[in-house]
């Protein structure tokens, strides 16, 4: 959910976060849907292009809590 926040706050669609990133549009709608664990890299992309950090856009706090 984070990552279709910071994607609209910066104005930009699926496609178009997909084209600047190098990815596909379904690829982006998976990630937001969170059927589908992007590789370190594109996770890098997204943020970069988002102008954002990992711990902001894929960080989920609450499950690293349970793992420790």
């Amino acid at each position: 959910m984070r990552l279709k926040v910071a994607r609209m706050e910066a104005g930009l669609s699926q496609a178009q976060l997909a084209e600047l990133v190098g990815a596909t549009r379904q690829t982006i709608g998976l990630i937001e849907a969170g059927r589908y664990n992007p590789s370190l890299k594109l996770c890098i992309g997204i943020c970069k292009t988002l102008g954002k950090t990992l711990d902001d856009l894929f960080w989920d706090e609450e499950n690293a809590r349970r793992t420790t």
